[in-house]
């Protein structure tokens, strides 16, 4: 017969979906919109920032990799917190870190303390990685787990979108442009301040709470969603007949520890994860980074027209990103990870022509297609290998491979201008993107064939019937 903490888990997975569940969805999405909202800003007055800042070249192009180093470390760091200190306190945490070094980088008086400040706002970035991807699952029934990840992560186009807006609208209305892109940061720091208040009503993760030895208050937040889903509380008695594999009860031990067990229990699952994320991330970063550098400036596309093409482009995105939700339970994720990886290598390939025309709206149309191609990809990949760890090590696993990705974001742009450089030119850089996004297809075919489709299965599920191969 199950446990008690087994019962409380099946009553979690078989919920209705409820407000209170709408409302964790929003209340997590809208902290990734933001999150993307100030990645893409910085991209769309990055020529505001260099003039305002007297810029070299080579100075300007730090900004993304010291950002991406950022992601990396607050990714591993607050994956391990997460792990260590409950979902709960992340939600609020790192947003309010995000707003807090937003405010001063809108407030930096020169580049070295706009440098510092960007530093700092990617840590609390790179903590959303691990907070928002390691708690949706654990939140959710599981007939709507995938779905409602899915949709989670096609926050971050919306902030993409919104960035544009918001950098069209200052540029063109405010006649300084000193204070204009002040105020553009400045604009999504109260966003964000605003989200974390409303985050403080969401609930621990009952799987988190059992991990700790807490059954108590996690049967209290599962009577608190099954009053709002409007479900009769069960009997302390009654029993749901199934198959449901044992309640993780381990809590995390020391970053190292997790790290060990990791590598050593479930290397399997860690390679994954840390393939699918730098596939992603290298191809993804790789094509916003060459745009930017090479392919833009030959077909004579100015900084007041940049915000135009990527508002365009991350329309595309967002259509991809929902077409991906739409079939991802109905796929599942062994077939719905590989077909957009590989569209997305597809899409990289078109690209070369595009650009060799050095036709604007050609290059714009092949952008949309590779973005469409490339958020469905990236966006079916986080919910799939967020799920393959256990819950003592689900955000601890999931920063790892964050920031194995974002090693691989970090590396694309000197390595793709380089390439372009050499007889290869242009085409042998798009080549190599399609190239980083089969990796990322071909590392799903093991686990579509040994491994656990994620698609109406409990989280336990996930890790306790995998084959000892894989585990």
């Amino acid at each position: 017969m199950p446990t008690n903490n087994n019962n409380l888990l099946q009553r979690l997975d078989r919920l209705r979906w409820s407000r209170l569940h709408s409302g964790m969805t929003l209340a997590l999405g809208i902290g990734w919109l933001f999150d993307s909202f100030e990645v893409n800003l910085t991209g769309g007055l990055l020529g505001t920032i260099k003039t305002q800042f007297h810029l070299s070249t080579w100075q300007a192009s730090l900004i993304t990799p010291l950002w991406l180093a950022g992601i990396m470390m607050g990714a591993v760091f607050f994956g391990y917190m997460a792990d260590r200190f409950g979902r709960k306190k992340l939600f609020v945490l790192t947003l309010s870190i995000y707003s807090l070094f937003t405010v001063l980088s809108a407030l930096s008086p020169g580049f070295a303390a706009f440098m510092i400040f960007r530093f700092l706002t990617a840590v609390g970035v790179g903590a959303e990685y691990s907070a928002i991807n390691g708690a949706i699952g654990e939140l959710l029934p599981v007939k709507s787990r995938g779905r409602a990840a899915a949709i989670v992560m096609n926050f971050w186009p919306v902030g993409a979108i919104l960035a544009a807006l918001v950098s069209l609208l200052f540029l063109n209305l405010i006649p300084q442009q000193a204070i204009a892109w002040r105020v553009g940061f400045a604009f999504g720091a109260v966003g964000g301040l605003f989200v974390a208040y409303f985050r403080r009503v969401l609930p621990e993760s009952p799987r988190w709470l059992l991990s700790r030895g807490r059954t108590a208050d996690a049967a209290a937040v599962v009577e608190r969603l099954e009053r709002s889903a409007g479900q009769a509380i069960p009997n302390a008695s009654t029993l749901f007949p199934t198959d449901q594999a044992p309640a993780d009860t381990r809590p995390a031990g020391s970053f190292s520890a997790n790290v060990y067990e990791l590598l050593s229990r479930y290397p399997g699952r860690l390679l994954l994860g840390c393939t699918l994320d730098l596939s992603e991330a290298f191809g993804y970063y790789g094509l916003f980074t060459f745009l930017a550098l090479v392919v833009l400036p030959q077909v004579h596309i100015s900084d007041h027209q940049m915000p135009w093409f990527y508002l365009f482009g991350n329309v595309g995105a967002l259509l991809g990103g929902l077409l991906m939700a739409a079939l991802f339970d109905r796929l599942g994720r062994r077939a719905t990870v590989p077909l957009f990886y590989s569209l997305a290598a597809l899409t990289s390939v078109l690209m070369a022509p595009a650009a060799a025309s050095h036709s604007p709206m050609l290059v714009l149309l092949a952008f949309m297609a590779a973005n469409f191609c490339a958020t469905g990809a990236w966006t079916s990949a986080y919910p799939t290998f967020s799920e393959i760890f256990p819950t003592h090590l689900r955000s601890t696993g999931i920063g790892v491979s964050v920031a194995v990705g974002r090693l691989g974001a970090i590396a694309s742009g000197p390595l793709l201008v380089a390439v372009s450089k050499t007889s290869w030119g242009d085409a042998g850089v798009f080549g190599i993107m399609a190239s980083l996004w089969l990796m990322g297809a071909f590392a799903m075919i093991p686990w579509g064939i040994w491994g656990v489709e994620g698609s109406g299965q409990s989280l336990e599920k996930m890790v306790d019937i995998v084959p000892v191969a894989l585990t």
